[in-house]
């Protein structure tokens, strides 16, 4: 059995909520750590044994559930789904009660939901560490899941360029966020009107340049791309921007990641995506399936940076 040192990083936070509260080497601890949890041999270390997660699901989730769920599980703990519908979250008990209450029953709480200051709340009035699995203006899970599969594929990040394109959401925060902490350059392409709110982009600026960094944020998806080393996108439409779907598909046209546009890239670059994916709007099924697509090791590390977080919170 591989000796993991450290076996959880010291970070001076208790929470998961955003990778802005983490400094740039808590954040590439957390990410070491889940390359070692990766390896065969380290699959199922009993490093949360008799711990119980809980997961608040507000919205649906295919790979959020499963890799907690099976996180847990793997590191000898329980994960315990807890949809809004099936508590008293759904008839009106405040954040705040519910917070305290579970506190009681469990060792720490994932909540996939809409608003960032839901999962604050709920931090605020537990006693137990508490996991940011989504909302409305931050992913860290996943993001965290992105910059170690960059890991795996180059090694050092700094000096390394990232393009997205797409809708200025909580993927295009927290890719800026994630990216400047560690040194990586990103450039987000989105339509005019999409662009990252602008509070978001001085944050990712402001820690840009403590770590040498660059955001760029362009109109211009071909400026993004060239000279990058992975190419990232998400879904044009996001959970509760159905109704705008339609709008979307005109707006966004030109911002496809296909053929021609990957011609900017360098010749070794990747392809990223949290999934799900809309074939044939944000992406070519070409692009998707391609040599260069990474999607299916990328989501599969959400598992193994996810545990890497549930140890460092949970642990003994």
């Amino acid at each position: 059995m591989t000796t993991i040192m450290p076996l959880a990083p010291t970070v001076a936070q208790e929470d998961f909520l955003s990778l802005k509260d983490y400094s740039t080497e808590e954040i590439l601890d957390l990410l070491h750590l889940a390359i070692e949890l990766k390896k065969p041999e380290n699959k199922y270390l009993p490093l949360l044994k008799g711990k119980v997660l809980g997961m608040i699901f507000e919205k649906s989730s295919t790979r959020t559930r499963v890799s907690f769920e099976a996180g847990m599980l793997q590191l000898g703990g329980h994960a315990m789904f807890l949809s809004s519908q099936d508590t008293q979250l759904g008839r009106g008990e405040t954040i705040a009660d519910t917070a305290r209450v579970l506190s009681g029953y469990l060792d720490g709480l994932m909540i996939r939901t809409f608003h960032q200051s839901a999962v604050e709340e709920l931090a605020e009035f537990s006693s137990i560490p508490v996991i940011n699995g989504l909302t409305d203006d931050y992913h860290p899970c996943q993001v965290l899941a992105d910059l170690m599969t960059l890991i795996e594929h180059f090694g050092e990040l700094k000096g390394r360029k990232l393009a997205y394109i797409g809708d200025g959401n909580n993927m295009a925060n927290s890719l800026m966020v994630g990216a400047a902490k560690v040194g990586l350059d990103i450039a987000i392409a989105a339509p005019k009107g999409y662009e990252p709110k602008a509070e978001m982009v001085e944050l990712a600026q402001a820690i840009a340049t403590e770590t040498g960094a660059l955001v760029t944020i362009t109109n211009d998806p071909a400026e993004a791309v060239t000279g990058s080393d992975a190419i990232y996108t998400d879904v044009w439409a996001s959970m509760g921007q159905e109704a705008e779907a339609i709008k979307r598909l005109n707006d966004f046209a030109g911002f496809q990641v296909n053929a021609e546009l990957v011609q900017h890239a360098k010749p070794d670059y990747i392809f990223m995506h949290c999934l799900p994916a809309h074939r044939e709007e944000e992406v070519t099924t070409d692009i998707l399936e391609g040599p260069h697509s990474v999607i299916f090791q990328e989501a599969e590390n959400r598992l193994h940076a996810q545990k890497a977080v549930l140890v460092t919170l949970m642990g003994d």
